[in-house]
């Protein structure tokens, strides 16, 4: 998006010294040496850090790097509003929300049978990713939980594989391609977000440009990216609760078409257009424009 806007942008794993105007570090925690070093170099010159939601939930309670980092900043960016509540309110100033987007075009289109929920990433400790699972054993009927994702940590996938063999309406299919995990998102009739710490996450925003209602745990990025009065949460690592949404989505035609408005009345949010006008709103007064 910004190479778009006619910058020229290098994207670098660590910052040592080499010529920029402007410095956009991610992750406040793991990029902090970067951000020492570029403050130092470059006492006046422009600093942006985008925050994650391990920043934001996990990390700045207890790290005084982290904290350094959004002292040093000139801009704040996350992903999403309820973002700022776990900021000091000396910083929020600083703050910029920007919602990632989806350019996706496919559309909403689940089989009559079974009935399927998709959960998408990798999985992680962080993402609660056997919740839908666990719900199945509260569920009769044809019901299918279909996981993309890879497993970031050998036991992770040891647990996907005896889960299916516990649970036969359970498949985990591995690393996909996006496409492929899209394509998995529009072929489900709903989309499980489990997570128990999220900055923001990016499935939400496809999930509402292709249409599929997301069930999500009750937890602060969640929240900030659905709305306070979304109607598809439930409480967090809580399987039974999870259960009787998706029962109720399945049987409740009403409460389903409920779900797919509140869903479409942000999907205006998370387009590629409103990512770039959000991003120009964030970095204005800190760059000339090219």
């Amino acid at each position: 998006m910004l190479r778009s806007a006619g910058h020229r942008v290098a994207v670098a794993t660590a910052w040592n010294g080499e010529r920029c105007d402007l410095l956009v570090a991610l992750h406040a925690h793991y990029s902090h040496p970067s951000i020492r070093r570029y403050r130092d170099a470059r006492p006046s010159a422009p600093l942006v850090v985008v925050l994650t939601g391990t920043d934001l939930y996990r990390d700045l309670p207890k790290s005084a790097p982290a904290r350094e980092s959004l002292a040093l900043a000139d801009r704040i960016v996350v992903l999403q509003p309820e973002a700022r509540k776990a900021l000091p309110k000396r910083l929020r100033a600083k703050v910029r929300v920007v919602f990632q987007s989806s350019d996706t075009r496919l559309k909403h289109a689940p089989p009559a049978r079974p009935y399927r929920i998709a959960v998408v990433g990798h999985l992680r400790k962080v993402k609660d990713p056997f919740r839908a699972a666990r719900a199945l054993c509260h569920l009769d009927g044809d019901y299918e939980v279909v996981q993309p994702g890879g497993a970031l940590d050998p036991r992770m996938a040891s647990a996907a594989r005896n889960w299916m063999k516990r649970e036969p309406r359970y498949r985990w299919l591995g690393s996909l391609p996006h496409a492929s995990a899209l394509a998995w998102i529009a072929r489900s009739h709903l989309l499980v977000v489990s997570s128990a710490m999220e900055g923001g996450a990016n499935v939400i925003c496809e999930a509402a440009r292709i249409g599929t209602p997301v069930l999500a745990s009750r937890v602060a990025g969640n929240v900030g990216m659905l709305g306070a009065k979304y109607p598809g949460y439930y409480r967090l690592f809580d399987e039974a609760g999870l259960a009787k949404l998706i029962d109720r989505c399945r049987k409740d035609p009403s409460f389903a078409g409920k779900l797919k408005r509140s869903l479409g009345s942000r999907e205006k949010l998370f387009t590629p257009q409103a990512e770039r006008r959000a991003l120009r709103g964030a970095l204005r007064g800190l760059i000339i424009p090219a």
